[in-house]
């Protein structure tokens, strides 16, 4: 279970860049888009207030560190924690000018453009498009960390059979035999007692040298 905690860098490179560029973007535009004469009124760049810290810094900030988490983790769990940061971030980038009704904030300001193409455009780039295309990237994200591949549940297999061959090889390596040592008390006390005799040699065994007729004092008693 271990080893499948532990996931590739690569996976998610892509959704997290882009989820650190979405960030960026979406904190950025209410304060630099007047250059361009994009983005909300004032028509002055970096006019701060406590609404655009809720409806654009706060979310921008969640949206680039589950990014980043999503960039840099190796841990399967922590990833997915950093694709949940980036999808609230998304969801209140897209929903946030609503629901922070509820407690009187009026907004970042009205769109700059004159015309309903612009000022639809200024919206959707600043929050509810923004937000949509972040929650589909952190889900992505998301799904990808969930599943386990086949190609790392092969390696972790791999990993596992190669951990069983080391323990065993191991253990081997630690056994130790120890040699029968007779003891010269009970059941064997008779053996070493009597020890058995040496093994005869031919000479021992062969008859005395037998007189035979014809020889020199054959005749002599």
């Amino acid at each position: 279970m271990a080893g499948t905690m532990h996931v590739p860098r690569t996976r998610g490179v892509l959704s997290g860049v882009l989820l650190v560029l979405l960030g960026l973007w979406g904190g950025l535009l209410p304060f630099v888009g007047p250059y361009a004469d994009f983005g909300f009124t004032p028509d002055d760049p970096w006019v701060y207030d406590t609404d655009r810290l809720q409806l654009s810094i706060a979310p921008a900030i969640a949206v680039g560190l589950g990014g980043l988490i999503v960039l840099l983790s190796a841990n399967r769990a922590f990833a997915m924690f950093g694709a949940w940061i980036a999808v609230l971030g998304g969801a209140w980038f897209a929903v946030g000018g609503l629901v922070a009704t509820l407690w009187d904030v009026e907004g970042v300001g009205a769109p700059l453009g004159t015309d309903e193409g612009r000022q639809l455009a200024e919206q959707l780039a600043g929050f509810t498009g923004l937000g949509v295309v972040t929650v589909f990237l952190a889900a992505l994200a998301l799904g990808r960390f969930a599943v386990v591949g086949v190609k790392e549940a092969r390696l972790n297999e791999f990993g596992e059979e190669r951990a069983d061959e080391q323990r065993a090889r191991e253990t081997d390596d630690h056994k130790t035999t120890q040699p029968i040592v007779r003891s010269s008390y009970g059941r064997y006390g008779r053996d070493s007692a009597n020890p058995a005799p040496p093994p005869l040699r031919e000479s021992d065994t062969a008859p005395e040298d037998q007189r035979v007729a014809g020889d020199r004092g054959a005749g002599r008693r």
